[in-house]
């Protein structure tokens, strides 16, 4: 067992199954380029299962979309694991964009994009996880789920 993994361990944190993507062939989980790791877009589940839908500030609490980007977080290192094998080949988190479904005049997208934040901190530790972030609130998203995030890791090379 990994570093990676044993961290998750301890902290009773167990990485789903990757998505499988059905809507076109050519999408997979992600994709390695050079030493970069770009992750396909992710929602807060757990195979699939949502435990929160619809629009921040209405239907879904601040802390419960907070919840959700952390399950986004989880499921792009279930990407990672899936197409890389190892996630100790995960040098450093890059770039996280977060998009939140959020209800008119919900302007608290930063505090929601915490959830997948924090997760990356405990797992990789401040100055591994210390990342370019950007935090938008839409009208809407697939599924109306309340996150969705899309993730950038920096990776070493197969030894």
């Amino acid at each position: 067992m990994g570093r990676i993994d044993t961290r998750l361990t301890e902290r009773g944190i167990v990485l789903p199954d990757a998505p499988v993507i059905k809507a076109n062939p050519g999408l997979v989980p992600g994709v390695a380029v050079g030493n970069l790791f770009f992750c396909q877009g992710a929602l807060g589940h757990t195979n699939g299962a949502f435990p929160y839908l619809g629009k921040v500030g209405d239907k879904v609490s601040e802390q419960q979309a907070y919840e959700s980007a952390r399950l986004c977080a989880i499921n792009h290192l279930a990407q990672a694991k899936a197409v890389l094998g190892d996630l100790d080949r995960i040098v450093r988190v890059v770039q996280l964009l977060v998009y939140v479904n959020g209800a008119p005049g919900f302007e608290r997208a930063p505090y929601v994009s915490n959830g997948a934040s924090d997760l990356f901190v405990e797992v990789f530790g401040p100055e591994r996880a210390a990342m370019a972030r950007a935090s938008l609130s839409v009208p809407d998203l697939v599924y109306t789920a309340p996150v969705e995030t899309v993730c950038t890791f920096e990776i070493r090379s197969e030894t």
